[in-house]
């Protein structure tokens, strides 16, 4: 059997299939938005609230394993994932950073056996942006090795560092959808930026939204968004109530 067939959670053709579907969405005001849980307890949360899909943080998921984001261990961020996928029925995209310096075929026989159905992949490494090309040729054989039982979240970089031209993105954006990529994501782009985005990449764009105080994930999709992602900031809310919680239930000195 495949690794597609023996992982845990709706893994394989049929679960990126499933997931592919998800991203056909019959208004612009109605993008996929996807819940970022970072251990099997948040991910069945966010499953039994109704989310048809849960996209892992990277930053999440190292917070929650006692690591700074981007030093997490591949072996743990890979454990952590199929912790995930084997708690809920819904598929799961799998945030692997840069793909941690893994050759294609062996970075996606451990998403699959994880029990992902789709990746993100970062554009840049230590801060810094990849040559795009290069880039593009190395989702080509990720793509190639996936053989469809992956879909590809490509992220673009270029605005969180510091380049903000949206032709720039624009540009790596054609090329990641050349190679194979299902989706791209822009991370960083200002809203104002999103319509143009939308009108010069092809297929499927992801968005970034804070959980709270910003634009509303319809108001997101009217921009331009496909599909709407929050990185860490569940995990990062649900920490600062949990400090308010603990500092209320904290035993307090009692002094001299």
């Amino acid at each position: 059997m495949s690794p597609a067939e023996t992982a845990g959670g709706p893994s394989g053709t049929g679960g990126a299939a499933r997931f592919r579907a998800l991203h056909r969405r019959p208004s612009p005001d109605d993008p996929l938005v996807l819940a970022g849980p970072w251990d099997a307890a948040t991910a069945r949360v966010c499953a039994d609230a109704g989310f048809p899909a849960l996209a892992t943080p990277s930053a999440g998921v190292a917070a929650s394993l006692g690591y700074a984001d981007g030093e997490t261990p591949p072996e743990e961020m890979f454990a952590a994932v199929a912790r995930i996928a084997r708690a809920v029925d819904v598929p799961v995209s799998a945030d692997v950073e840069d793909g941690y310096g893994l050759a294609p075929g062996e970075l996606v026989e451990r998403l699959l056996e994880a029990g992902a159905v789709g990746c993100n992949l970062e554009d840049s490494a230590g801060g810094v942006l990849k040559d795009p090309r290069a880039h593009a040729d190395w989702l080509a054989e990720v793509c190639a090795a996936a053989g469809g039982e992956l879909f590809v979240n490509a992220r673009v970089d270029t605005f969180v560092r510091g380049v903000t031209d949206p032709d720039r993105a624009i540009e790596r954006a054609a090329l990641y959808v050349a190679a194979g990529a299902d989706c791209v994501y822009p991370i960083g782009a200002p809203v104002d930026v999103l319509p143009l985005l939308r009108s010069g990449i092809q297929g499927p764009v992801n968005v970034f939204a804070r959980p709270t105080g910003g634009p509303t994930p319809s108001e997101l999709g009217e921009r331009g968004a496909t599909r709407v992602t929050f990185g860490p900031g569940l995990q990062r809310l649900a920490t600062a109530a949990l400090a308010e919680i603990a500092a209320d239930l904290a035993p307090r000195g009692t002094g001299s």
